[in-house]
């Protein structure tokens, strides 16, 4: 699995709707409202490199009201739950 973060400026009147209209692509699977420089955040979960190219400049770039993406590729993923499975491998209790 491949994740992208992609930070995302909209027209400020739109912003709701530019979220509504990013969460239904498909290979994006979640939309944040988000404070600071920039007004969303769009997690891209895809099997392949290509199909990047086909989510990000292809379909969400395309959104009416979207100015401005910013995208970062992740290399590994770190979560509590992914930390939490694998620490508890093999720490059952025993007989």
């Amino acid at each position: 699995m491949i994740t992208a973060i992609v930070h995302i400026n909209a027209e400020v009147d739109k912003i709701p709707e530019v979220a509504q209209t990013i969460a239904e692509i498909d290979g994006v699977s979640e939309v944040y409202s988000i404070t600071g420089e920039y007004d969303l955040l769009a997690m891209v979960r895809v099997t392949a490199y290509e199909e990047i190219a086909e989510v990000i400049p292809g379909r969400l770039n395309k959104v009416p009201g979207v100015l401005h993406t910013e995208t970062h590729i992740a290399f590994r993923t770190y979560s509590r739950h992914d930390l939490d499975a694998a620490f508890s491998i093999g720490l059952g209790e025993t007989d």
